[in-house]
């Protein structure tokens, strides 16, 4: 198991991308700590950190719900904290918590400027801010699920890719700052099956790849050495190809169709990197 007994903190963890995280790190070895506004129900909305925890358990690993609302300081440090005094250590912060809106900047109303700021760089901040002292300890990990930057991915989509690839940097921040913690970006090549995807109409199967891609990229970077790894702003596939793996039909939404590389999603198919 290449995260046994680590300790793992996930923001955004009750559903999707954090959901398969989470599972993904437990399978290895890891215990979690799962954060998310998301505790009852919401019919709109399957998913709660209760039912992840239990998924969690039933591997055999420990689960720790933490109902955190990431915009709110006092609730993000207390995160951090109640994470060590429950586990006595962390190894990883993932932030996975986001908010997401398109559209022309002309039509952009302020509010939703503000929630996708608040929920996305400001977080994530925020989050790696509490963590740090912690990760220094024994060494650690911060994942930022943000993008390579690429100006070509921002037609409509501006603000939104402005707080983004904020994350990017702060991880960027992150990694040349702190000798014994190291901060890596993740994101898809192609568009995620997730609520965001399915409830804004963000394509379809045809386009989309389930969550475990992602978090299995996760775990392969975060079961590196802290000392020995750099910065870099990674897409999902080049993780997984350093790992050996390079088909990725296990991760089809549907199994007859490879999707596009980035039909609907916000990395130029033809980027490469310099």
């Amino acid at each position: 198991m290449r995260l046994k007994d680590k300790v793992v903190l996930i923001t955004g963890a009750s559903r999707g991308v954090g959901a398969a995280v989470a599972l993904a790190c437990a399978r290895e070895g890891a215990h979690v700590a799962l954060a998310s506004k998301t505790v009852d129900p919401n019919p709109r909305l399957p998913g709660t950190l209760g039912e992840v925890a239990e998924q969690v358990r039933a591997l055999g690993r420990e689960a720790l719900i933490i109902p955190t609302d990431v915009r709110d300081e006092e609730q993000v440090e207390r995160m951090g904290s109640e994470t060590v005094r429950v586990f006595g250590r962390l190894d990883a912060v993932i932030n996975n918590a986001g908010a997401i809106f398109w559209s022309p900047v002309a039509d952009w109303p302020t509010k939703k400027f503000d929630l996708v700021f608040g929920v996305n760089v400001r977080a994530a901040f925020m989050v790696s801010r509490a963590a740090i002292p912690h990760l220094r300890k024994q060494g650690g990990h911060v994942v930022m699920m943000s993008p390579p930057i690429n100006p070509k991915a921002a037609p409509g989509k501006g603000p939104y890719m402005v707080s983004k690839i904020g994350m990017t940097m702060v991880g960027m921040a992150i990694d040349a700052e702190e000798a014994n913690v190291a901060a890596h970006a993740l994101w898809p090549v192609t568009a995620i099956r997730s609520a965001a995807t399915e409830n804004l109409g963000m394509g379809g199967p045809k386009e989309w790849r389930e969550a475990d891609i992602l978090a299995d990229a996760t775990v392969a970077l975060i079961a590196k050495d802290p000392t020995k790894s750099k910065f870099r702003a990674w897409l999902d596939e080049e993780v997984l190809a350093e790992e050996g793996i390079t088909d990725f039909k296990k991760y089809r939404c549907d199994p007859d169709f490879e999707p596009e590389p980035l039909s609907i999603a916000l990395v130029d198919p033809d980027w490469k990197r310099s």
